[in-house]
């Protein structure tokens, strides 16, 4: 049975590369490497627990080094003593092109999904794709020509939000399910997936919503099932006293981003997933100050947000560092829902970001993409 060996570092590539591989599971191939929770229930072989992986910023990376290094030596160790039939790594290009590299060393064919954002940073990737990978899949629309420039072989294969975005229950079911109250205004907010976005962000969230007006909203709040309740729970306890205010929601995060009339909304996959949804939203940034410095020294483009990046021009209004604060968060809400010509305009503006993504499946077209390279190089 051929052994594909995976390496998804990020909660959001887990749930991207388990699609492809639920695409795959029909051909009954043999799954090892690195992934969470939506891959090891596809059927993945874990080499390491999912959760070291998932850090983000210079500083977090450079504390977790002594265990990347391990992860390294151990991947490579077992290239030599189990080579596989394909390396597909997805994303989390800081580990996965020195693995690439390795691999093509060894003869490996190496498929890259969801590739690194050289457009972005870090523009000499360009090279280690070209030198490293056999096949790139995309998705975003505009990457594979700039790739084409540099005889990298790469394709747009649809970006994965349009096949798992799921909007499963209507307004009224989610108010009933939720208890949620339909002469207020709904606002949700989005803290992120990883621990040390949740506490930079989540007692900020609080600390606005203590300055909003109860009989006026309804306070949503998505804790990631990454996240601990009890980690969750502490930090909301530590910040908000009237907890019954809240309503805390688990799954249903399409459900909120739909039926809200507001969103507050991390960076990140999730605030592409709210443009996509079309709810009007704020974004939010806050990193570790050396790290976001760091970053502003290497980054070249102008927009944080993704759906900013794709339109390339300020859809969504982008809240920075020591902007995301209670008070300027407080007077961007009112000041938008405020003006309903503005909030329109940013409707219809993200209407867009639907005709630009198109109706590909990812996974079924990814899938396809892996079969026939595979099969190219046996």
């Amino acid at each position: 049975m051929p052994t594909f060996f995976w390496i998804a570092g990020e909660n959001s590539g887990d749930l991207h590369a388990s699609y492809v591989m639920k695409e795959l599971g029909q051909y009954g191939y043999n799954h090892i490497g690195i992934g969470g929770y939506q891959m090891q229930r596809m059927g993945l072989k874990p080499l390491f627990p999912f959760n070291k992986f998932n850090v983000m910023g210079f500083l977090e990376v450079i504390k977790h080094l002594r265990f990347f290094s391990k992860v390294e030596k151990t991947i490579k160790e077992y290239f030599i003593k189990n080579k596989p039939d394909i390396l597909i790594l997805v994303d989390y290009p800081g580990l996965n092109l020195r693995i690439a590299k390795y691999a093509s060393e060894l003869g490996i064919p190496v498929f890259y999904y969801i590739c690194p954002q050289f457009w972005a940073w870090k523009h000499h990737r360009v090279k280690q794709l070209a030198d490293y990978t056999g096949k790139v899949a995309c998705i975003l629309p505009f990457e594979p020509d700039l790739l084409h420039i540099h005889q990298v072989d790469a394709e747009y294969v649809g970006h994965p939000i349009v096949e798992e975005v799921d909007i499963k229950v209507d307004r009224n079911k989610f108010a009933e399910m939720i208890h949620l109250d339909t002469n207020k205004k709904w606002l949700s907010f989005f803290p992120g997936s990883r621990f040390d976005e949740v506490s930079k962000l989540l007692p900020i969230f609080l600390n606005t919503i203590k300055q909003l007006d109860y009989k006026e909203y309804e306070f949503l709040i998505s804790r990631a099932p990454t996240i601990k309740e009890k980690d969750f729970m502490d930090i909301l306890n530590r910040n908000y006293k009237e907890t019954d205010q809240l309503k805390i929601i688990v799954s249903n995060n399409y459900e909120m981003m739909k039926h809200s009339d507001f969103c507050v909304v991390k960076s990140g996959t999730a605030s592409l997933e709210a443009a996509y949804i079309g709810t009007p939203f704020l974004l939010c940034y806050k990193a570790n100050p050396i790290s976001y410095w760091i970053a502003r020294k290497i980054v070249k483009i102008k927009y944080i947000g993704l759906p900013n990046i794709l339109l390339n021009r300020l859809i969504i209004p982008e809240l920075i560092q020591g902007d995301v604060s209670p008070r300027i968060l407080k007077e961007k809400i009112h000041s938008i829902l405020a003006n309903e010509a503005q909030y329109q305009s940013i409707k219809e503006n993200l209407s867009a970001i639907r005709d630009l993504l198109g109706k590909k499946s990812a996974s079924k077209e990814t899938a396809s993409l892996i079969i026939d390279f595979l099969n190219r190089k046996s």
